[in-house]
């Protein structure tokens, strides 16, 4: 009875041992686990902690939603004006100028008949014309319709008044001034007009005053035969119809006859031709005044 109690007292000594044995293993922890644990909570911190602040802040905009915007230039006020738009306004808004008044426009033609392609109106200030433009003028005014009239007019005076005794009279000797006449007027307009004021670089077109007295506008339209602008604008001697229509007296001496050859004859013929342009010099002049104040049209 004795050892049944001693070896039962054994078997629960050794039972308790071993539990308290497992009971210490199990509170005392492993360094090495300890230490990989700590690891573990250290990485995962942050992770927490972020998403407890987005959590605790829900409505908070983001970095760059609160940023505000960059601007891109500088900015005006809606009601500012700059000045360079001003003045765009102001240049926007002012009257065009004006051109010339119906007293000082040239016309192309005038009477509807006569050419009138070399005037300018008065106030105005086109460029020089090059010697492709001043061909183009010659040869209007050597070509046009009223050319033929004109030559035809002044033909049959000669014809009538027996001017070149040599040349006949009656339709033959019409046509015979009809020919000489138009190769007159040809042959100076390609001189005057074209081949030497491109020589020269003179303007050969007749710059209308517009304004003035009588006698003023007068002098200035008749001494345009011996003035005339450069292709700078300056006055100079015009040579171009002085000499051009000398030299057109000179080529006709080829086929007029032999009796109006003469230093006289050809003086004369070359006093004629300066007359007349310098008479249609003015008849440009005062065309635009006869046409509003007598004649009540426009020019």
């Amino acid at each position: 009875m004795k050892r049944t109690r001693a070896a039962l007292s054994c078997l629960l000594f050794a039972a308790a041992l071993c539990a308290g044995q497992g009971l210490s293993q199990q509170q005392t922890p492993n360094p090495g686990d300890d230490l990989a644990l700590k690891e573990r909570s250290s990485s995962l911190m942050p992770v927490v902690s972020s998403e407890s602040n987005e959590a605790a802040l829900p409505d908070a905009p983001s970095q760059q939603q609160s940023s505000p915007p960059v601007p891109t230039g500088p900015s005006s006020p809606a009601g500012d004006t700059k000045p360079s738009d001003a003045n765009n306004t102001a240049q926007s808004t002012s009257p065009a100028k004006e051109g010339p008044s119906p007293e000082q426009q040239q016309p192309k033609r005038i009477l509807g008949v006569m050419p009138n392609f070399r005037a300018v109106s008065a106030g105005a200030i086109p460029p020089p014309p090059t010697p492709k433009q001043a061909f183009i003028i010659a040869t209007r005014n050597s070509f046009d319709y009223s050319s033929f009239i004109f030559v035809g007019i002044t033909s049959l005076l000669a014809e009538g008044t027996n001017a070149h005794s040599q040349l006949g009279k009656g339709a033959s000797g019409f046509g015979r001034y009809y020919w000489r006449g138009f190769v007159d007027k040809t042959d100076g307009n390609y001189l005057v007009i074209f081949a030497l004021p491109s020589l020269f670089h003179q303007d050969e077109r007749y710059y209308a005053m517009g304004k003035g007295g009588l006698w003023k506008r007068g002098f200035y339209a008749a001494s345009r035969i011996l003035i005339t602008p450069d292709y700078h604008g300056h006055n100079s001697f015009n040579a171009s119809e002085l000499l051009g229509r000398a030299m057109a007296q000179g080529i006709s001496v080829a086929y007029y006859p032999s009796g109006s050859r003469t230093a006289g004859a050809l003086a004369q013929k070359y006093g004629w031709s300066i007359g007349r342009d310098m008479l249609t010099n003015t008849f440009r002049e005062f065309w635009p005044d006869i046409a509003t104040h007598v004649l009540h049209r426009h020019p």
